[in-house]
């Protein structure tokens, strides 16, 4: 019983002493010229699904949850954000090629065909991120017409 008291201890201390290594915050609130956004112009219902279930990962404005306040929580926030971003930052979009975002939106419609994006893992506490069948087949219709329009 002895041992079980220091392991927990030890334990809380540990869980106390990480509270304070704070995470980097995703909190821009400059859009820039370069937003996927302000340079497509989709229409309403795009626009809507998209910060609703994209925006929060993938762009420099992050909506944080409350436990986002807690270690190691927060370290596991920060780590999916920066990959997000490395794969698609919506923010950054004007600054592709024509090629690389026609793979992006490739990418986009594979991602939303197979169910992989938005992840389970969000869509879980995030439940307004889930798309619906409609929602789902407008997104692809919309990028695929989007991508159809580039030229490279």
């Amino acid at each position: 019983m002895k041992f079980f008291k220091i392991i927990t201890l030890i334990l809380l201390a540990v869980f106390v002493v990480i509270q304070f290594f704070p995470t980097e915050r995703n909190q821009s609130n400059v859009v820039p010229k370069t937003d996927f956004l302000l340079v497509n112009n989709p229409p309403q219902k795009i626009r809507a699904i998209l910060q609703e279930s994209c925006y929060n990962c993938h762009s420099n404005k992050t909506d944080y949850p409350w436990y986002n306040m807690i270690q190691p929580a927060a370290w596991y926030l920060e780590d999916h954000i920066k990959h997000a971003k490395g794969e698609l930052n919506f923010n950054l979009w004007d600054e592709l090629s024509d090629r690389r975002k026609s793979s992006k939106l490739r990418s986009i419609i594979k991602q939303i065909e197979n169910d992989k994006m938005p992840l389970s893992s969000y869509t879980l506490i995030h439940k307004k991120a889930l798309l619906s069948e409609v929602e789902k087949h407008n997104i692809i219709k919309y990028t695929t017409q989007l991508k159809d329009s580039l030229s490279y």
